[in-house]
């Protein structure tokens, strides 16, 4: 009996070192709201899930290892409140899910992350890709997110921060089949942000080489006190595997993004695609959208956006080219 209390006693020892050691921390966003819109032939009313943020709950922690290392880990869900499934196709961390070690020398993490482009334009988009004005209606990001990639984040110099992303295609017989890297670099210094990315995807259907699609992204934002401006453009190309075009566009996008009120923020932005391969197939996208904070957790939103289809033009959700959809919506959005 005595041993086994001894035992018991040096258990609860060594738990309360680890959790001593290791900080983890649970997190999420429960975002829901109503939707009319409008794909050029029909109107659709639905209650949608992760309109201004998707839907999430995470699993972050960080363990002092010693010496200014530190071990790191994140784990994030995506579901849809409105019906209770998974998101990112039923993957159970479909959003994030990766390990690594951050020190002095930056951070090193290994698994499913964001592509550098797509967090470059997340800050350049006054709407945080999200709501009616989401940037990555039009600009690309490759999907947002890639799987099996290691990416190295730079600490911050004098302003400057840096990040490199790898994704393996893990095609037998091929390294570059199916692979994609991103790299991207920023500048902060007071009210200015300049940021400039880049991303190249090398295409593939099954273990074929079909191509590859590169796009470099140019942008800043000015924080005037009573406004922010935000500014970006890019520069879009696919080719086949025979090096033969698919696609040549720029993107361009102007926004504004506003405080008022306190507890408001007013968010503005128009985008445009113009296309250099094919004549008559440019979109443009006005998008107006506002937030009320309730608290530091909880806001209300609401946002309204319109796209212009030329006549062979297929985005936003048009129900054929030409179209010209449109979308509302007004909801709720907590963190926790």
């Amino acid at each position: 009996m005595k041993k086994s209390l001894i035992a018991l006693a040096m258990l609860g020892t060594v738990a309360g070192t680890a959790i001593a050691q290791t900080n983890v921390t649970i997190y999420g966003i429960a975002d829901a709201g109503i939707s009319r819109s409008n794909n050029g032939v029909a109107k659709t009313t639905s209650l949608d899930s992760g309109i201004q943020s998707g839907s999430r709950i995470g699993f972050r922690g960080t363990e002092d290892l010693g010496g200014g290392l530190n071990a790191i880990f994140l784990l994030e869900n995506g579901f849809s409140i409105d019906n209770g499934t998974q998101g990112q196709g039923g993957r159970l961390f479909g959003r994030q899910a990766f390990v690594g070690l951050q020190g002095g020398f930056g951070a090193v993490k290994l698994g499913r992350q964001y592509n550098p482009i797509r967090a470059a334009l997340d800050t350049l988009d006054p709407f945080n890709l999200g709501l009616a004005g989401n940037a990555s209606f039009v600009f690309n990001v490759y999907g947002d997110r890639a799987d099996n990639t290691i990416n190295y984040t730079t600490p911050t110099f004098g302003g400057f921060t840096g990040q490199l992303a790898y994704s393996f295609g893990e095609v037998a017989g091929s390294n570059s089949t199916g692979s994609q890297i991103g790299a991207s670099g920023g500048y902060v210094a007071g009210p200015i942000n300049v940021l400039l990315a880049y991303h190249k995807q090398n295409l593939a259907t099954g273990a074929v080489d079909t191509g590859d699609a590169k796009t470099t992204l140019l942008g800043g934002t000015y924080n005037f006190g009573v406004a922010k401006a935000h500014l970006a453009y890019a520069w879009n190309k696919n080719n086949t595997a025979a090096g033969v075009a698919t696609a040549d566009s720029n993107d361009l996008l102007v926004g504004l993004s506003a405080p008022i009120g306190g507890a408001g923020t007013i968010l503005a932005s128009y985008i445009r695609r113009s296309d250099d391969l094919v004549n008559n197939r440019d979109t443009n996208l006005w998008a107006l959208g506002y937030t009320h904070n309730l608290s530091k957790r909880t806001n209300l939103y609401t946002s309204i956006g319109k796209t212009r289809n030329d006549g062979l033009a297929t985005l936003n959700g048009a129900a054929s080219a030409g179209r010209d959809p449109s979308v509302f919506n007004v909801g709720v959005r907590h963190k926790f």
